[in-house]
């Protein structure tokens, strides 16, 4: 299945910085646009659990913070 996405993006200091307008809170950078591009596909992929398998394991954790 595709899903289509808006990045937002600009170039920082030493590399080309972006993030998900529909998922904010998934950031990335890449010193091109183009391993932007793939450094944000990874990154959506670990944010929503796409790679998980369909047997897996559920635990909570307690964090202080």
């Amino acid at each position: 299945m595709e899903t289509k996405l808006k990045m937002i993006y600009w170039k920082g200091e030493k590399f080309w910085v972006g993030k998900l307008l529909e998922h904010p809170e998934i950031m990335t950078q890449g010193e091109t646009l183009e391993e932007l591009e793939d450094n944000m596909k990874d990154a959506y992929a670990l944010m929503t659990l796409e790679d998980v398998p369909e047997k897996h394991e559920i635990k909570e954790l307690a964090i202080n913070v």
